[in-house]
């Protein structure tokens, strides 16, 4: 919760393992910075290896702005609800 609801800067892109538990992931950006594919790649590989779908071969992942993301009243920490979400597919075996 630390992560995502109070270091995730404005510029900043949000990652977590789709439908499965595991830690949330920032790709830290500045203002007018534009991510390459490598980077985007690489962090969403890190929340699939970060997940307890760490043993597949490939792990959707998906990504968005902080500001979409949103906890719900009462939810255990950790929960969050996400909108605006682009999905990308990680790599956990990459990650070493």
């Amino acid at each position: 919760d630390q992560l995502t609801f109070r270091l995730a800067g404005d510029y900043d892109l949000w990652f977590h393992a789709q439908e499965i538990p595991g830690s949330h992931v920032l790709l830290r950006l500045q203002a007018g910075d534009v991510p390459d594919e490598a980077d985007l790649q690489f962090t969403a590989n890190l929340a699939a290896y970060y997940s307890r779908a760490r043993q597949s071969e490939q792990v959707p992942v998906i990504y968005t702005e902080p500001k979409h993301v949103y906890k719900p009243k009462g939810a255990k920490p950790g929960i969050a609800i996400y909108k605006n979400e682009r999905v990308l597919w990680g790599q956990p075996q990459r990650v070493k």
